[in-house]
């Protein structure tokens, strides 16, 4: 019995049909899902007005590389965490719309994870942009 023919090495490296479409269509999902948070939650809008400032005084002291990667991963461990206590708040609305003690602890704590990230962000902040901002503090 003949064993069957290899694809050519240029038909294996090529993906499904619709893969390329599909993961497009993911980036548009998940963008969705940012800007319908942002519209919805105050957080979310206190987040934006909050990573822009930083944005803007890492420009204007000229943060490093290195503070910039450890800004980056602060401000998106912010986002990270809001955006989940966001999906599992809706979640639990969905499954308890009444009050129920296990829907309020689901909540709590997923409130209390976006609460750690932005502390751990703050004191990120302090970190990077002390050293910045204390020559100008003491030169007033």
């Amino acid at each position: 019995m003949a064993e069957p023919a290899l694809p050519a090495p240029d038909e294996r490296l090529r993906p499904p049909d619709g893969l390329w479409r599909r993961r497009v269509a993911s980036f548009g999902h998940a963008g969705r899902g940012v800007w319908t948070a942002l519209r919805s939650e105050i957080h979310m809008r206190f987040h934006a007005l909050a990573t822009a400032v930083v944005l803007g005084a890492g420009l204007y002291y000229r943060l490093s590389r290195l503070e910039w990667a450890i800004v980056a991963l602060a401000v998106a461990g912010v986002w990270t965490a809001e955006l989940l206590n966001t999906a599992i708040e809706a979640l639990t609305d969905l499954a308890s719309p009444d009050w129920h003690p296990l829907a309020g602890k689901a909540k709590d704590i997923a409130a209390g994870a976006a609460l750690l990230a932005a502390l751990g962000a703050l004191v990120v902040g302090a970190l990077v942009f002390g050293p910045h901002l204390l020559p100008n503090l003491f030169s007033l």
